[in-house]
């Protein structure tokens, strides 16, 4: 409400063109039905957005890709694996092991593992509860490797902590890392920050973290960096694809 609100106060000061930052997207986990009668808030905001005057969209990591047909403006898509690479690159010593934890996180992983040369390995879960999974298969070679976790979103923590307990199950060695773009932390959710079998954990800057969160196994990679190159080059009418890769 309070982006609507400054949005509708520039368009009123006959702003020239006017471009929402947002580094986290609401309702970005409700893009689609599920259910009979649910709604696709994630259409929603955008809509919103669109009508309050909205010239254009920056985001950072949405969770799913098809969130930007919902805008008829313009979106760029910022990515924060850039900055789990660089932050990885030295940090994790061999044999390790890039690992997916839901179907969902498949694309991100696959691009990390990429940039870092490493295996790739994939927890499949069914979900028995909005924020809650149950572990079907490990398929990937994880057996005497470090894993390194990473995922867009992390609410309750549920996904991750039962993708950690399936890799130990099927071999992995203690001292994972898990990189998180947006660290929600909803709930239970500081219980996983507590897990012996994590060595550190990478969020990005998107979300105010609290006090108590950032313990000295928690890493805050900034996104600020990423997000001013886009802006300026937005604003200056550059490209802004360059920053995607």
């Amino acid at each position: 409400m309070e982006l609507l609100v400054m949005v509708d106060a520039l368009r009123r000061a006959s702003a020239g063109r006017i471009t929402a930052v947002m580094p986290y997207y609401g309702y970005a986990r409700q893009d689609k039905k599920n259910a009979p009668r649910e709604p696709i808030t994630g259409r929603l905001v955008a809509d919103l957005l669109q009508s309050a005057g909205v010239h254009r969209i920056l985001a950072l990591d949405l969770e799913a890709d098809q969130i930007e047909g919902f805008f008829n403006i313009p979106v760029d898509h910022l990515r924060a694996l850039p900055l789990f690479a660089e932050y990885l690159r030295e940090k994790v010593p061999e044999p390790a092991v890039v690992v997916a934890p839901d179907d969902g996180a498949v694309k991100v992983a696959y691009r990390l593992a990429e940039r870092l040369r490493l295996p790739l390995a994939v927890v499949f879960q069914r979900r028995t509860a909005p924020d809650a999974e149950q572990t079907v298969q490990v398929v990937g070679e994880v057996e005497g490797r470090i894993p390194v976790l990473i995922d867009r979103i992390i609410s309750t923590g549920g996904t991750i902590a039962s993708a950690l307990d399936a890799l130990t199950q099927h071999g992995a060695r203690p001292g994972a890392y898990v990189c998180v773009t947006h660290a929600v932390l909803a709930g239970p959710a500081a219980q996983i920050l507590d897990r012996t079998d994590v060595r550190e954990f990478a969020f990005t800057n998107s979300i105010p973290l609290s006090p108590e969160v950032k313990t000295d196994r928690v890493r805050i990679l900034s996104a600020a960096p990423l997000l001013a190159r886009a802006m300026r080059n937005i604003h200056l009418n550059e490209s802004v694809s360059t920053l995607f890769t």
